[in-house]
């Protein structure tokens, strides 16, 4: 028995062995996976904080503040506290018109962009200025990819139809430009028969194409273009704002302004359709700037007094 005995012990030591060393490879196995599961883990959470979706990125307009699912996930109480509204105010303009807005180097400077950072100031706010064509102001106010519109914007009902304007913080008229040695356009009844230039969706564009038609006009994306097209004969006048027109004459000695101003208008900052409580910051912050002398002083800046 005994030494049946001990063959059996004999006999059971390899497969002792064989079983550790098994259960050993699970182990190894086990663990293995266990730091793969912890790598790919890491890597989700690390790149989790600048992936974004459609969603994410989605911006919503509420009371003048354009935020985005990642802006959210990355402000803090702190920042909040460090202003009385918090948020970014996206402002789109059409930095092609001098004084109003225009560029100087890398910055867009000018009357509205200077109101539009003291009233985003007055609401807590950073300003963010978009540069588009000024036929994409407002459908960019209307579709929600900006808060407020400011370009030099008349109010009218066209545009009324599509967004809602503040209280009108300024004003302007239309006028004839013409190359200098011109003699037969003294008034807009001149007009008539002549290539007229204007910027594309602004309201000289409608009232040129009122007076002389269709077939008469030559539309541009900026006054600048029309102004270089008047000084190579390629039209023979401009329909334009009598601010920037001021601008061009005393850049450009060899244009002028001749006839009356052709129309009276009015300039708000434009708001997405119902955006109540945003107009009613804005006009606020409107007449507390002109209240204190800061408008005032901003337009004398661009347009000293005369």
């Amino acid at each position: 028995m005994h030494i049946m005995h001990e063959n059996t012990r004999i006999h059971t030591i390899p497969e002792k062995m064989e079983e550790i060393m098994k259960n050993m490879k699970k182990f190894a196995a086990l663990g293995m996976a266990a730091m793969m599961f912890a790598s790919l883990v890491g890597c989700s959470s690390g790149s989790s904080t600048t992936q974004t979706t459609a969603a994410d990125t989605e911006q919503t307009t509420t009371a003048g503040e354009t935020t985005t699912g990642a802006d959210n996930a990355e402000s803090s109480a702190a920042e909040t506290e460090n202003s009385a509204e918090g948020g970014v105010l996206t402002m789109a303009t059409n930095a092609e018109f001098e004084p109003w807005e225009y560029h100087e180097g890398d910055q867009i400077v000018g009357i509205d962009a200077e109101v539009a950072q003291a009233i985003a100031d007055k609401l807590g706010m950073e300003l963010k200025i978009e540069d588009m064509a000024f036929d994409a102001v407002i459908p960019s106010i209307a579709t929600g990819k900006a808060d407020i519109g400011m370009a030099a914007i008349t109010v009218n009902e066209e545009r009324q139809a599509s967004v809602d304007f503040t209280d009108t913080y300024a004003e302007s008229a239309l006028v004839i430009l013409v190359k200098s040695d011109t003699e037969d356009i003294n008034s807009a009844d001149d007009l008539q028969g002549k290539k007229v230039g204007v910027q594309l969706g602004t309201t000289g564009d409608t009232t040129a194409t009122e007076l002389v038609g269709e077939d008469s006009m030559e539309r541009y994306t900026s006054y600048f273009e029309a102004v270089q097209s008047l000084k190579q004969g390629k039209i023979n006048a401009i329909v334009i704002d009598i601010a920037p027109a001021k601008v061009f004459i005393e850049q450009n000695d060899d244009i002028k302004q001749v006839g009356e101003e052709m129309s009276h208008e009015e300039y708000a900052i434009a708001v997405a359709k119902g955006n109540t409580e945003l107009v009613e910051k804005l006009n606020q912050a409107i007449a507390e700037l002109k209240e204190d002398g800061t408008f005032d002083a901003i337009v004398n800046k661009y347009i000293p007094a005369e």
